[in-house]
């Protein structure tokens, strides 16, 4: 693990984002609530809030974080045919909250996978990533092309 006991701690915040890719026949099952498994929008969102605070635990060398807040939501595109999870995490400490925020988008999508998978085979996770992030030496950062 790197070293951030020198660092000075920082309000610190992330945000990600990720798409997943369903048929028609799911958007259907959505809106109508006749999904097998209950609905895939709440229980992901659950799932990401959980795996955002265990990240430490799935991903080597990640500092474990007090985390101070994670957010984390899905909405139906219905003219992309998509599910969009957002998750944004924030911290006060020594390192940043990137890997956070995209475990939490990741974890997500995943769970929405597993709760649609009996309704669609044809579902493809696609554009996990970083959109913002703010605090710590590094300063700020925006994607250029952000979607929220």
């Amino acid at each position: 693990m790197v070293d951030v006991g020198d660092k000075p701690e920082t309000d610190r915040s992330a945000t990600a984002e990720g798409w997943l890719h369903i048929s028609v026949d799911a958007v259907r099952a959505i809106e109508s609530n006749t999904t097998p498994k209950g609905d895939p929008l709440m229980i992901a969102q659950i799932a990401g809030i959980q795996a955002a605070k265990r990240t430490a635990e799935l991903v080597p060398l990640c500092h474990t974080l007090p985390l101070t807040r994670v957010d984390v939501s899905l909405e139906l595109d219905r003219a992309r045919q998509a599910i969009r999870a957002v998750a944004t995490a924030r911290v006060v400490g020594r390192t940043g909250v990137e890997m956070e925020a995209l475990t939490a988008v990741t974890v997500a999508l995943l769970t929405a996978y597993d709760m649609l998978k009996a309704v669609d085979r044809t579902m493809r996770i696609e554009g996990v990533r970083l959109i913002r992030k703010s605090g710590g030496r590094s300063g700020d950062y925006e994607s250029a092309d952000e979607t929220e």
